[in-house]
């Protein structure tokens, strides 16, 4: 049997060092090199269905809040979430750091009440008249790139990137097509992690330890069968900074129903999603980048769009996302949605609900296990660590993280 990571001789094989994920000096030319300079998923099209709907979006690793909004001419744009006169954050509720959403047809400062169009133009000055030569056409809210592929909306923080299309490449490229307009039913979770950012994306680029950590989440004959098989994933590939790894079906639906709990019998679904296809088009052909080994048990692909979005997508029709936004070193916030088609009857909806809190118990088993990991990096104690062949996926996001700091500090130097 051959090996998948001596296909990619770059990245070597030797152990990992995981002193990228302590040192706060490190961190902070994450910051810089990667997180102020790639495009960054921020969400749905969805969630900005009409003239007028709005949400925000914190990056307090880039130390910034993003307005995303759609305008009178349909357009999706991005603005910093600040008024231009004295710096106040424009768009909030109750809580300056929590997000919001919303529809409207202007934002108004809460500070003075200046007030700017969907598009970000400066449209309302409170006593202009009391100002010195302001021009409201140079106070106009800071726009941000911000690019749409297959629904998914990304921004980036600097003017001069290429475009989102030659930044996603060829493995994303190879997923156009695939109905995720159709899935519109969505169940979200967020939650604060004791973690470095990188160390939570490793824990789902790799199936190497699903048999040994989520045991629980079968019965106990299935678990012990598992434990004795281990994992073998069908397929990984490397496109640029990005990854994906080809996984089989799992249980959905399982061969033996005895083999999973009595309520994943009785609504036909469980840790895998639900077990019926939807009847939506889109799910017969798929795009060329889902299935590449075009095994017959394939059961879900998990790609890497770096630095911090993962999008996995399950052979019975459906989707969910992942997110790590960084606030520290050892901190990240953790945010993962489902994504369903619409249930036609209650038993799909029941289906669907089952679906995603299972999914979070999965979830949080690795959440814990994650923090206990960043405790004991800390130590110092060692530092460099054997990766397997089933991780590839964590040898190249470390390396690719590494690389953009690299080039990053190197500019800086010239």
């Amino acid at each position: 049997m051959g090996s998948w990571t001596e296909q990619y001789p770059e990245l070597g094989t030797a152990p990992v060092d995981y002193s990228d994920s302590i040192d706060p000096e490190h961190y902070e030319a994450e910051r810089e090199a990667i997180f102020k300079r790639t495009w960054l998923n921020v969400g749905r099209v969805e969630s900005v269905p009409k003239v007028g709907s709005y949400f925000t979006k914190e990056l307090a690793v880039a130390d910034t809040s993003l307005i995303i909004v759609r305008g009178k001419d349909r357009q999706i744009r991005a603005f910093h979430n600040v008024c231009r006169h004295r710096g106040n954050k424009l768009v909030w509720n109750d809580f300056p750091q929590e997000e919001v959403k919303g529809t409207c047809r202007q934002f108004t400062c809460k500070y003075h009440a200046w007030r700017y169009g969907l598009d970000g133009e400066l449209t309302f000055i409170q006593q202009e008249d009391e100002f010195f030569d302001v021009d409201k056409s140079e106070y106009g809210l800071k726009s941000v790139r911000c690019e749409v592929w297959e629904g998914f909306v990304f921004v980036n923080l600097d003017p001069d990137a290429a475009p989102l299309g030659e930044y996603l490449g060829d493995l994303a490229k190879g997923l156009e097509g695939y109905p995720f307009h159709e899935m519109t039913e969505v169940y979200t979770y967020k939650a604060r992690i004791g973690s470095n950012w990188k160390l939570f994306i490793d824990a789902f680029a790799e199936f190497y330890h699903a048999p040994v950590l989520h045991q629980k989440q079968a019965v106990k004959e299935e678990a012990d069968k598992l434990m004795s098989f281990g994992y073998e994933a069908l397929h990984y590939k490397l496109e640029g900074p990005h990854s994906v790894i080809s996984s089989w079906g799992g249980m959905s639906p399982p061969k033996d129903p005895s083999m999973v709990k009595p309520i994943e019998r009785i609504l036909r679904s469980g840790l895998f999603g639900p077990w019926d296809r939807p009847g939506i088009d889109g799910l017969d052909d798929l795009p060329e980048s889902l299935n590449p080994a075009r095994h017959k048990a394939w059961g879900s692909d998990s790609f890497v769009l770096f630095p911090n979005f993962m999008l996995l997508i399950w052979a019975p029709g459906w989707y969910l996302t992942y997110h790590y936004w960084p606030t520290a070193v050892d901190e990240h916030i953790f945010e993962t949605s489902l994504y369903f088609a619409p249930p036609k009857n209650a038993r799909e909806r029941l289906g669907h609900e089952l679906a995603a809190v299972t999914f979070k118990e999965y979830a949080l088993q690795d959440a814990n296990t994650l923090e206990a990991t960043q405790t004991m990096l800390k130590s110092r104690a060692v530092t460099q660590f054997p990766l397997n062949d089933q991780e590839i996926l964590l040898r190249h996001l470390h390396k690719v993280a590494g690389d953009h700091v690299k080039e990053h500090r190197d500019a800086a130097a010239r």
